[in-house]
């Protein structure tokens, strides 16, 4: 196997990753207006973070609705509030209707309006993909592999999008029961205005024990990689995903020709969750 590891945890200081992707045209679709974001996610969300930078860059207002009890707090919850974002705690039950109704968010803002404008979680909106698509043109070849993590579905959605059929993809699952997201790929293709491409596979195995969850062998991968390469993983997605082509790859399942791209889609500061300097 050939490999090669994608850095975008390098894009941008701040706005790391496939959240700068993702970020890139929903935002720039809103430049000049008079707006106020909100979103959701948890106390260590990436998209969050990333968010809240930029959404200070570019002079917007921001809301955060967090899944957490009132008072709870991290460092990634003082660096949104220091830059603006206002936050508001949601229990995990209308967490859960926020991902169910469209409209469900409205509910926790009193001062809702027109000038508010909805951004899903793990900023996964159709037109994130375009952003993520341009990942692929940024590759000086066409690999016969692309490998990712897989949260909401989007980063793989855009990969597809971008290799326009070409290759396979494969993505890594951070979390249980993740089969739907089958059906989330398809959907965020098809409104994105792209074919929904069917040449990838998704790994639901390789979850560690579930979202955010973390094994002996997958920290001891991490810290290995680290000293081996200089190069930080978090072990929520990119950990997890270097994990399993590790052993797709001892298992004789990839071929030894292949050239490969993994994808490090950042989120580095969500290791102070796991008392850990980034």
């Amino acid at each position: 196997m050939n490999l090669w590891l994608k850095r975008d945890d390098l894009l941008h200081p701040q706005v790391s990753g496939n959240k700068f992707r993702k970020l890139k045209y929903p935002l720039q679709a809103l430049a000049g207006q008079q707006v106020h974001l909100v979103s959701m996610g948890g106390l260590w969300s990436n998209h969050l973070h990333a968010l809240a930078h930029a959404a200070a860059i570019a002079g917007f207002p921001a809301t955060a609705l967090v899944r957490a009890a009132e008072g709870m707090n991290s460092a990634m919850l003082d660096d949104c509030r220091a830059l603006g974002m206002q936050i508001r705690f949601v229990s995990r039950e209308a967490y859960r209707a926020l991902r169910d109704d469209t409209e469900a968010w409205r509910q926790h803002l009193p001062d809702s309006s027109a000038q508010h404008v909805w951004l899903p979680e793990g900023g996964s909106a159709a037109t994130a993909l375009h952003g993520v698509a341009e990942l692929v043109s940024e590759l000086e070849f066409t690999p016969d592999l692309m490998v990712m993590a897989c949260g909401t579905g989007a980063t793989m959605a855009g990969v597809l999008a971008g290799l326009r059929g070409q290759g396979r993809v494969i993505g890594v699952a951070a979390f249980k029961n993740a089969d739907y997201l089958h059906a989330e790929v398809a959907r965020l293709l098809t409104a994105a205005g792209y074919p929904t491409h069917q040449n990838y596979q998704l790994l639901t195995t390789f979850h560690h024990g579930g979202y955010a969850k973390v094994s002996a062998e997958l920290s001891a991968f991490c810290e290995n990689f680290f000293e081996d390469t200089g190069i930080l993983l978090e072990p929520v997605y990119t950990g997890k995903m270097l994990f399993a082509l590790r052993q797709l790859w001892l298992s004789g399942q990839i071929a030894p020709e292949s050239k490969v791209v993994a994808v490090h889609t950042g989120g580095l500061q969500g290791l102070r969750g796991y008392g850990k300097t980034p």
